[in-house]
């Protein structure tokens, strides 16, 4: 490719915050691979949507196959970017979904499904790219976290856990690959009304709600909080592009966007002395000084 901008690879495109920010990178001149499960199959529309708009703008926006909980379509995903771009710059981790419900109605298959898309997905397309961006020594991973990786709210407690693990995996990368030039951020959306929340799936374990009394009805009044949001979201695509455009050594290791529990920020803000401590305790303070640490 002749384009001088970044490579994008982004996941979870088939609608929300991933396919607003394929579009919205596209049309400003990046190259976009935008991800997505059965594009021949229920997500062909969206697959086919994103390709028109790529024809119709003159964007380089890209449809590819990819199923963030099986190796195989990972790998071949980031294999094919690879040959048709020469190169990966940056990587939205933006696949995942919810639950809403009692913990206790969740079966252990669904607490393993929900994991294996939100966290472990999101391992899988690390370990892919980062052989390629080590070769570059630069390169972005970005994941689309949440206020809830933060907090946690009842009736949302695996999708809060995900969440958690989601900021603790990208603080990790952010102090382990400073020294090679390759940068790891979080965003950490507030409640939008995006698609996702016609796909929050309940417990499959139905009755263990029974048990409850007061409890049994902070589903609903959660989800009636989340749902009433009239927030943006392109508030998200614009944040994302702010930070793919902000120099190395100059990014965030997390971005809060978005209104709602506004506490997230302070949780955000003290956490970086303690882990600076923390870093010196083990003799390791100089990952803070390496570029592409600002705000650890």
């Amino acid at each position: 490719m002749t384009n001088n901008k970044p490579v994008v690879l982004i996941t979870g495109t088939s609608s929300g915050f991933g396919r607003l920010t394929a579009e919205f990178l596209a049309r400003r001149g990046y190259s976009v691979f935008a991800t997505m499960r059965q594009i021949d199959g229920k997500n062909a529309a969206a697959a086919e949507a994103l390709r028109e708009i790529g024809k119709l703008s003159a964007a380089d926006l890209q449809v590819l196959e990819m199923d963030v909980t099986l190796d195989k379509s990972v790998d071949r995903c980031v294999r094919d970017a690879i040959d048709r771009s020469g190169r990966i710059d940056v990587l939205i981790n933006n696949a995942g979904f919810a639950y809403m419900g009692l913990m206790e109605s969740f079966t252990m298959e669904q607490a393993q499904r929900i994991f294996d898309t939100n966290v472990f997905g999101l391992l899988r397309t690390i370990r892919a790219v980062l052989p390629h961006m080590h070769r570059q020594r630069s390169g972005l991973l970005l994941q689309v976290s949440s206020g809830a990786g933060r907090i946690v709210l009842p009736s949302m407690g695996l999708y809060c856990a995900t969440k958690f693990a989601v900021e603790a995996i990208t603080e990790a990368y952010r102090y382990e690959l400073a020294a090679v030039g390759i940068d790891s951020v979080s965003i950490q959306p507030g409640a939008y009304p995006t698609d996702i929340f016609g796909k929050i799936q309940s417990g499959a374990d139905a009755e263990r709600e029974l048990q409850y009394t007061v409890a049994r009805d902070i589903t609903s009044r959660v989800a009636n909080t989340l749902t009433s949001s009239t927030a943006d979201p392109m508030d998200i695509a614009e944040g994302i592009l702010q930070i793919i455009e902000t120099p190395v050594g100059k990014r965030k290791l997390r971005y809060r966007i978005g209104k709602g529990a506004s506490g997230v920020e302070v949780l955000n803000e003290t956490a970086i002395p303690v882990q600076s401590q923390l870093l010196a305790a083990f003799g390791l303070d100089d990952l803070i000084r390496q570029p592409g640490a600002e705000g650890i």
